[in-house]
C-alpha cells in the first residue's frame, strides 16, 4: 500500500524534482514490451506520425508529452487501456473526426475518453487565460476544482489531466523553461488538491514543489540550500535509519514494519509558514512510521526508541490514549538520530493506520489544513462528502491493474453543472439548467433582458438544458422585462428556484407599480375636488400615518383604504365652543373694577375664586409673581411665574398664557387674613429628634402645618444618612417664609431648606 510516510522501492515512486535534478528512478518514458502491454504500443503506433513533428502550447514536443504522460500513469499504477488512452487524446488533436475514427479503431470507451479530455484541456486553457478580478479568483479557483470532478462521470478524464499537468511541469523544469505563472499557480491551486482529495499522493507532492518552485523561486532555493542536502541523500539516510530500526525492533521480538520519507520541501515550507516556525523548529523533515500488530506494542516500540535514541523535550504526543476529534490514533515522538539530528516517529497499529489512510483522518481537508486550519482550508457540505466517496472509488477501481471504467460505480454529480461565459469565467448552475437561468445567475437585469443565447458558437432555443463545460453567450436587449412564458414549468425556461423568484419578483413589482398609480391618480382626483391641491402628497400620507406617499397610494389602489378618510382630515368639524375660553375673553376686554389687575388680565381676589384656581405643582401665596393659564373646563390656574410645569404649557398653548394679578385678599370671619397653602422641603443629616425641633420652630413661627413626609436614606449606601422632609404649611404672606427658613437652616444637621 502507498502511504503518505512511506513508498516501497518496488513500487517505483514519483519523486519530485529540486534543484534543478531529474530524478533518478523515475520509469523511463519510452514504449513498453509488445508482449507485456500490447495496448500501449498499439496506441502509440497509431499517434506516433500523427504527434511527430508538433509541439504543444507550452512548447513541449507532442509525442514526448504522450510518453511522460503514459510514464506518470504507470506510476500510479493505472490500467494499460489508460495508458494507452494519453497517446489517443493528443492524437485527436491532429484528426479531422478525433471521435468517430478513434471509436472505430479502439472502441466508444476510449473515443469518449478523448473528446472529454479533449474538451476538459480546451476549457481549462479558456479558464487560466481569463482575467478575473482578485476578490472573485478565490472563488473561480474552487468552482474550476468542482468542474474538474463534475466535467464527467467518467474520472480516467480527471486522472489524465493530472498526470498531464505533472508531466507539463516536469518538462518546464528539465528543459530550464520559464514556466508561466498562471499555469503554476493552476497547478497549486487545483490540481495538487484535486490530486489529494484523489487520495493520489506522488501526484500530489510532486505537483506541490513544482508549483512552489515556479511560484517562489527564491524562497525555494532558500529552503533546499537550508537542507543542506540534496532529496536524493536525504531519502538514503531516512533509509538507512529506517533499516537499522527495523532490525533492532525485530531482534526484540517485535514484529514492526517500519515506513520512511523525507518531507518534500513545499510541506516544509508551508509549515514553517502556517504555524510561523523557523527550519530548526521543523522536526519532521525526516520522519519514520513504525506500524504493529497490537496496542500494547507501539508502547514497547516507544520504550525501546527512547532508550536507544534521545528524545527531545516537549515533542511527544499520545495519540491512543487521548485520540483527536476526528479519531485519529498514534504515538508520536521526536527523536535525536545517531548523526545527529532530529526524527519524528509516529508508532501505531495496523488498524489505526488502516482509519489514518482510509477514515476521518484522511480526509482531504484534514490534510491540506491541519487541525488547526492554518492552510486556510476548510471543508463542510455535501460535495464534499461526495469528494470522500471519489477517493475511495478511485483508489479501489480506477487505480486497479484489470478495471479501467468506473462510471458506474463511481460519484455522481448530476446536481450540478458548469458552464463558461466567453471571458471563462466558470458559472455554477443547477442540473438541466438553461441560457436564461445562466442569464439570471450572472445579473438580475441581464437575465430580465434576455431574448437569446449561443452555447459554443451556435445559438439555441432558450429552453435549451445546458451541459458542463459548454460556453454560454447571451444576447439581450437594451430595455425590457421577462416572458410570463418562462413561469410555465411544461415549457422549460427555468430551472433554478433562485431565477423564477426573481421572475416573480419582476412581474410582482410592475403589478405594484399599476396599483400606485392607480391609488395616486385617485387621490390627485379629490384633491382637484376639495381645492387643496397646494398639499404636498407626502405631507399628506404622513398626517395619515403612512410612511410614504406611495403607502398610501397602493392601499387606496388596492380599495383597502377609503377615500372618505382623505375627506375627513380635509375638512375638519367646526371646533366645540371653548367655555373657558369665552371666559378669559370675557375677562380680557378690560380693567378691573378696583383699579388694582393690569389692562386685559384677571384680578385673582381669594383662595376660592370663581373663575381662579391656585395650582397644587407650586402653591403660589401673595406677593409672589403670578401668571395664569385658561384650562378646559376648570377655569384660570394661577401659577408663580417660575413654574417650571407653567413654562411647557406656555410653549405648547402661548395663546392660554393670560397676565392675572393678587386682589385685595378677603378676610375669614374673626378678621384673620386669608391662608395660602405652601410646601416647604427641608435636607438634613439624619438624627433622633430632627422632625421634633423642626416642628417646634414651626410653632413658635405660629405656622399652621397641615401635612408632614419625612423620607429617610437609609438602605442606600449613597445617601444612608440624609432625610428629606416635606411640610404643607398656611401662610397669609409668603415674605414672612423667609425668616423661617433661614432659621431653620441653623438647627443642627439641617443642609437646605426652601420652598418646592
Amino acid at each position: 500500500m502507498k502511504t503518505e510516510l512511506g513508498l516501497r522501492a518496488e513500487q517505483a515512486p514519483i519523486v519530485a524534482l529540486l534543484d534543478g535534478d531529474l530524478p533518478s528512478r523515475l520509469p523511463a518514458a519510452q514504449p513498453v514490451k509488445t508482449e507485456t502491454v500490447d495496448p500501449i504500443q498499439r496506441a502509440r503506433a497509431f499517434a506516433e506520425p500523427l504527434l511527430a513533428g508538433h509541439v504543444l502550447d507550452t512548447g513541449e514536443p507532442a509525442l514526448e508529452h504522450a510518453d511522460g504522460v503514459a510514464a506518470i500513469l504507470a506510476g500510479v499504477g493505472a490500467a494499460p487501456s489508460m495508458r494507452a488512452a494519453s497517446y489517443l487524446v493528443y492524437a485527436g488533436d491532429y484528426l479531422n473526426k478525433p471521435e468517430e475514427i478513434v471509436a472505430k479503431a479502439f472502441g466508444e470507451s476510449d473515443a469518449s475518453l478523448v473528446s472529454h479530455t479533449r474538451r476538459l484541456v480546451q476549457i481549462q486553457r479558456a479558464a487560466r487565460e481569463a482575467k478575473v478580478e482578485d476578490q472573485r479568483r478565490q472563488e473561480q479557483t474552487e468552482l474550476v476544482r468542482k468542474m474538474l470532478l463534475a466535467f464527467s462521470r467518467d474520472l480516467r478524464v480527471v486522472l489524465l489531466r493530472l498526470a498531464s499537468r505533472l508531466q507539463t511541469l516536469r518538462w518546464f523544469a528539465a528543459s530550464k523553461t520559464a514556466c508561466p505563472r498562471e499555469l503554476a499557480a493552476e497547478s497549486l491551486q487545483v490540481f495538487a488538491p484535486l490530486a489529494n482529495r484523489l487520495g493520489i499522493w506522488q501526484i500530489k507532492w510532486e505537483l506541490e514543489d513544482l508549483s512552489f518552485r515556479f511560484l517562489e523561486p527564491e524562497q525555494y532555493h532558500q529552503l533546499a540550500k537550508g537542507l543542506h542536502e540534496k532529496r536524493v541523500e536525504r531519502e538514503q539516510s531516512v533509509e538507512a535509519v529506517r533499516a537499522s530500526l527495523e532490525s533492532q525492533l525485530r531482534a526484540q521480538g517485535l514484529q514492526a514494519e517500519v515506513q520512511g520519507r523525507p518531507k518534500h520541501l513545499y510541506s516544509i515550507w508551508k509549515k514553517m509558514r502556517g504555524k510561523g516556525l523557523t527550519l530548526e523548529r521543523v522536526f519532521d523533515l525526516r520522519a519514520l512510521r513504525v506500524i504493529v500488530p497490537e496496542v500494547a506494542d507501539c508502547y514497547a516500540v516507544l520504550a525501546r526508541l527512547h532508550e536507544w535514541y534521545q528524545p527531545v523535550d516537549g515533542e511527544f504526543d499520545d495519540y491512543i490514549a487521548r485520540p483527536k476529534p476526528n479519531g485519529y490514533q498514534s504515538l508520536h515522538t521526536v527523536v535525536v538520530a545517531t548523526d545527529g539530528r532530529p526524527m519524528e516517529v509516529q508508532i501505531r497499529t495496523r488498524a489505526m493506520h488502516e482509519h489514518a489512510e482510509h477514515g476521518v483522518a484522511a480526509h482531504w481537508a484534514y490534510k491540506e489544513a491541519g487541525t488547526k486550519g492554518y492552510a486556510g482550508v476548510t471543508a463542510a457540505g455535501e460535495f464534499e462528502e461526495q469528494v470522500a466517496q471519489a477517493r475511495k472509488a478511485v483508489l479501489r477501481q480506477l487505480l486497479a491493474w484489470e478495471r479501467d471504467f468506473i462510471a458506474e460505480s463511481g460519484p455522481s454529480f448530476d446536481d450540478r453543472i458548469y458552464v463558461f461565459t466567453p471571458q471563462a469565467n466558470v458559472v455554477e448552475l443547477c442540473a438541466n439548467a438553461t441560457a436564461v437561468d445562466f442569464a439570471y445567475a450572472l445579473h438580475t437585469d441581464l437575465g430580465h433582458r434576455c431574448r437569446g443565447a449561443k452555447v459554443d458558437g451556435q445559438m439555441v432555443p432558450l429552453n435549451t438544458p445546458l451541459k458542463s463545460g459548454q460556453t454560454v453567450e447571451i444576447v439581450a436587449l437594451k430595455e425590457g422585462g421577462p416572458s410570463l412564458d418562462w413561469l410555465n414549468p411544461e415549457l422549460g425556461y427555468l430551472q433554478s428556484a433562485r431565477s423564477k423568484a426573481k421572475v416573480r419578483a419582476w412581474f410582482n413589482a410592475q403589478a405594484q407599480a399599476q396599483t400606485i398609480a392607480k391609488g395616486r391618480e385617485l387621490v390627485e382626483k379629490l384633491l382637484q375636488r376639495e381645492g387643496k391641491t397646494a398639499i404636498k402628497l407626502e405631507d399628506l400620507a404622513g398626517r395619515l400615518g403612512f410612511r410614504n406617499a406611495d403607502a398610501l397610494f397602493e392601499v387606496v389602489g388596492k380599495d383597502e383604504y377609503s377615500l372618505r378618510n382623505i375627506e375627513t382630515l380635509l375638512r375638519p368639524p367646526a371646533p366645540e365652543t371653548d367655555e373657558d375660553a369665552l371666559l378669559a375673553q370675557r375677562h380680557n376686554r378690560g380693567p378691573a373694577v378696583d383699579g388694582r389687575a393690569p389692562k386685559g388680565g384677571v384680578l385673582v381676589v381669594g383662595v376660592d375664586s370663581l373663575l381662579t384656581s391656585l395650582a397644587r405643582c407650586c402653591r403660589p401665596a401673595p406677593p409672589d409673581a403670578i401668571t395664569g393659564f385658561v384650562t378646559r373646563g376648570k377655569g384660570v390656574a394661577i401659577h408663580r411665574a417660575d413654574c417650571a410645569n407653567l413654562r411647557e404649557m406656555a410653549r405648547s398653548a402661548p395663546e392660554r398664557v393670560i397676565a392675572v394679578d393678587w386682589g385685595e385678599p378677603p378676610t375669614e370671619k374673626g378678621g384673620k387674613a386669608a391662608q395660602y397653602p405652601v410646601d416647604l422641603v427641608v435636607e438634613a443629616v439624619d438624627r433622633p429628634g430632627l422632625l421634633r425641633d423642626v416642628l417646634e420652630l414651626f410653632a413658635k413661627d405660629k405656622l399652621s402645618v397641615i401635612a408632614v413626609n419625612q423620607q429617610s436614606g437609609k438602605g442606600k449606601p449613597a445617601r444612608s444618612d440624609l432625610s428629606r422632609m416635606s411640610f404643607t404649611v398656611e401662610v397669609s404672606d409668603a415674605q414672612r417664609l423667609n425668616q423661617t427658613l433661614a432659621a431653620v437652616v441653623q438647627i443642627s444637621g439641617v443642609r437646605s431648606a426652601r420652598r418646592r
